[in-house]
């Protein structure tokens, strides 16, 4: 009885500063964005893929990549269609600049069949926004809270007015535009 107290007290002592790291890294990042007051969620750029997309317009001026990433709880609801989403399910959306590398072109014009091929990739950083879910927390807005990122900073508070009202055509999808891309 005594070895097995003496192993308890060995791993939690072991273990304390492990579970506090862990616990530590699962907090928030940096300042919070206005009116949901929600902050850039630790370790969300090892969260799933759920989809990406190609945005361009504006007589070819405005050509962006984007990709939507999320939680576990956003995976699961997505996989099993499940609306609205759970309380806790969280989305990212990623927004880059579109480039273009002329090495690739030229290695697909050379090795890729289809002539005139060209490849686009991510460039520079536009912005990271998020879909928090809380049903009672943010019942005005759909129960969603949402958040806007440039560089790690939040965007204003004329910005975040926009993010429901942008949503609301996507109402019978509980707000959220992307659909999922299951892998073969």
């Amino acid at each position: 009885m005594k070895r097995l107290i003496v192993a308890l007290a060995g791993v939690a002592v072991l273990g304390g500063p492990l579970i506090t790291t862990a616990l530590r890294s699962a907090e928030p990042d940096g300042e919070a964005g206005p009116i949901y007051g929600i902050t850039i969620p630790a370790g969300y750029r090892d969260w799933r893929l759920i989809s990406v997309k190609q945005l361009t317009g504006g007589e070819g001026k405005f050509k962006q990549l984007r990709a939507q990433l999320g939680n576990e709880i956003a995976i699961e609801a997505f996989r099993e269609g499940k609306l609205p989403f759970p309380d806790g399910a969280i989305i990212a959306a990623l927004h880059w600049n579109e480039a273009s590398s002329d090495a690739d072109d030229q290695a697909l014009a050379s090795g890729f069949p289809g002539a005139g091929l060209e490849s686009v990739f991510a460039g520079s950083a536009v912005n990271v926004q998020f879909m928090v879910k809380d049903s009672k927390k943010y019942a005005a807005t759909g129960g969603w809270g949402f958040a806007d990122f440039t560089n790690g900073k939040p965007g204003n508070e004329a910005l975040h007015e926009k993010c429901f009202p942008c949503h609301a055509p996507a109402r019978d999808r509980d707000y959220v535009f992307t659909h999922y891309a299951p892998t073969p």
